[in-house]
């Protein structure tokens, strides 16, 4: 039967489990527009990224 030969501690089970944690949804607000958007994402509302056109703006905009 496996048995542990010693007690994990509880920094090294921290340790282990320190990549479980969520990650958090950061948004950026667009310089000519004011809406916010994913980083190093399209801009869906303008179609905009990095300041060229990428797909048509949506009607509402």
């Amino acid at each position: 039967m496996a048995v542990p030969k010693s007690k994990i501690t509880a920094m090294k089970r921290g340790h282990r489990r320190s990549g479980h944690a969520k990650e958090h949804v950061v948004y950026v607000e667009d310089k000519k527009t004011g809406e916010l958007h994913r980083p190093h994402h399209i801009d869906l509302k303008s179609g905009t990224y990095r300041g060229r056109q990428v797909l048509e703006p949506k009607d509402d905009f």
